[in-house]
């Protein structure tokens, strides 16, 4: 595994590299569209993570917190989880819609 991570380290530094010389691309776009030509994409899919989504989702769903206490109370970890989830699913969100107009 270590070896794919690897090359997932090589095509962050190629985007931000291409990025520097005035390009726009998505670095987690980038390596979901590359992906399979050296990976299966199930390997990045761990127990901790789906469960990380689910409770974010179902705290979005019944608009409770996660953990017991006010947003101050909350995890730091749990915080950065939940701005990179909901992130992702934003960017899924706008690519589901740009595919639906094509």
């Amino acid at each position: 595994m270590q070896d794919v991570w690897n090359v997932v380290d090589l095509l962050i530094e190629e985007v931000k590299h291409f990025n520097n010389e005035g390009k726009s691309f998505d670095v987690s776009r980038s390596i979901n569209a590359q992906l399979p030509f050296f990976s299966c994409k199930n390997l990045f899919h761990s127990k901790e993570n789906q469960t990380d989504i689910q409770r974010y989702i179902y705290c979005q769903d019944f608009n409770i917190q996660p953990y017991p206490g006010s947003y101050g109370e909350q995890p730091v970890l749990w915080i950065e989880k939940a701005f990179i989830i909901k992130s992702a699913l934003a960017k899924l969100n706008k690519d589901k819609i740009e595919d639906g107009r094509k």
